[in-house]
């Protein structure tokens, strides 16, 4: 894997692959995630998918990628750490499976390019029908967050954990905020975010890497390049003395209870073994003891938010059992800091993480959102050298990390007018 700077501000990261039928080739901007931009860069990705200046609708862009063998174009909207990644992911044949001397690199670097350099327009503005459009659907969107209330709980308590720090922005912002933005507001930031933001450009397959440069130079070649090249810190906060209880009420049957940590270490593999110990495998001791032997709730996991520093766990109940499960979800924990665990669940937790490393080297996709999301936090690791790092942790770092996990914010999502 090679990642170069391509252009100002532009940075490729080539990854050599015979093993898939399918190219892989991303673009991504990234910029810093706020409240303010969060709905804009969500809605014009979107609006840019509609066309471009050569294929300026959706039925013309699909006989195109028709023309390239099938070929897939989709808009993405991601959130890594404290950054927004907003762009587009095209798939495609490997060039290894077409008939001699046939060609798709370049038509479909050519097309990524055009999406973000000539969209289609209206009297030199981003077309107004496009905007409104998709403005109504992104809002929809958004709002039917609440209709997955697992999803939902996890959502709001990163809310109230972190507000008033950048991840505690919503992936694709604020309904309410996206309902305002207006065609000439957007169209005024397109031009300022295609000239002020990151460009990350990925591509996995079996042509070589001078072929795909000098493809992207050229789809690339009239992207603007205006502002300075700026690193997307990272917000750490200390957690409180006391952690915080938040509780909702919305028409749920089955109560929700997510607790938010803020670990102190900076050691990632030992908090990521930390994590698979406490809930984020089927091995945990989460889902062993919370979840089967003392059903205190209909299923209890973990996740650590590595690019953050955090640790969320997240449990169904009944809303009669919301204190016994928080207080045996926090025994849970204590566990690991005392380093209350057999081996075997030690190396299991070693064994599913690196399975999950390996299973991702799979797949070109799951490769691309791995190493874009690498790059936008400026992270350097491959996923082999993730799974060695692992092999090195001990017992010690284990419970020192977990030592440094303090509660912050308990969140409980509950149905209307039940006493807790």
């Amino acid at each position: 894997m090679t990642r170069q700077r391509l252009l100002p501000n532009v940075y490729f990261t080539y990854l050599p692959s015979e093993k898939f039928k399918t190219g892989c080739l991303s673009a991504q901007l990234v910029a810093p995630l706020r409240r303010e931009t969060a709905g804009l860069n969500a809605l014009l990705v979107n609006v840019l998918s509609r066309g471009t200046a050569e294929y300026p609708d959706m039925a013309a862009l699909s006989r195109r990628l028709d023309m390239l063998y099938g070929a897939g174009l989709e808009p993405t909207v991601r959130k890594r750490g404290e950054a927004q990644l907003f762009g587009f992911v095209a798939s495609f044949v490997d060039e290894r499976f077409l008939p001699e001397g046939e060609r798709l690199l370049e038509p479909v670097a050519d097309l990524l390019g055009e999406m973000f350099c000539h969209p289609a327009t209206r009297n030199g503005r981003l077309d107004w029908d496009y905007v409104r459009s998709e403005r109504e659907n992104l809002a929809d969107f958004i709002r039917a967050d609440v209709n997955d209330k697992d999803s939902y709980a996890a959502l709001r308590l990163i809310e109230e954990m972190c507000a008033g720090e950048p991840y505690g922005v919503r992936r694709m912002g604020r309904a309410e905020d996206v309902e305002k933005i207006s065609p000439q507001r957007l169209d005024r930031h397109y031009r300022k975010v295609l000239g002020e933001a990151r460009l990350e450009l990925f591509y996995c397959g079996s042509a070589r890497l001078e072929r795909v440069r000098g493809a992207l130079e050229r789809a690339f070649a009239a992207l603007p390049r205006k502002g300075p090249e700026t690193d997307i810190p990272t917000v750490y906060r200390e957690a409180p003395a006391e952690p915080r209880t938040v509780v909702e009420e919305r028409d749920v049957g089955q109560g929700k209870l997510c607790v938010g940590f803020r670990a102190g270490s900076r050691d990632v593999p030992a908090l990521r073994l930390v994590n698979a110990l406490f809930g984020g495998t089927d091995n945990s001791k989460l889902f062993r003891n919370v979840r089967e032997r003392l059903s205190l709730c209909y299923y209890a996991d973990s996740t650590y938010h590595r690019r953050k520093g955090l640790l969320t766990a997240a449990a169904g109940i009944d809303p009669e059992q919301f204190q016994p499960a928080l207080d045996e979800i926090m025994a849970q924990l204590e566990a690991v800091r005392r380093g209350d665990w057999e081996d075997w669940e030690l190396e299991s937790a070693r064994n599913i993480l690196r399975s999950g490393l390996r299973v991702m080297e799979d797949s070109a996709r799951a490769m691309e959102d791995f190493c874009l999301g690498q790059a936008a936090v400026g992270g350097h690791e491959t996923p082999a050298e993730i799974a060695r790092s692992l092999e090195a942790v001990t017992r010690e770092r284990i419970m020192d990390a977990a030592a440094s996990v303090r509660p912050d914010t308990v969140y409980f999502l509950r149905g209307r007018g039940e006493d807790r």
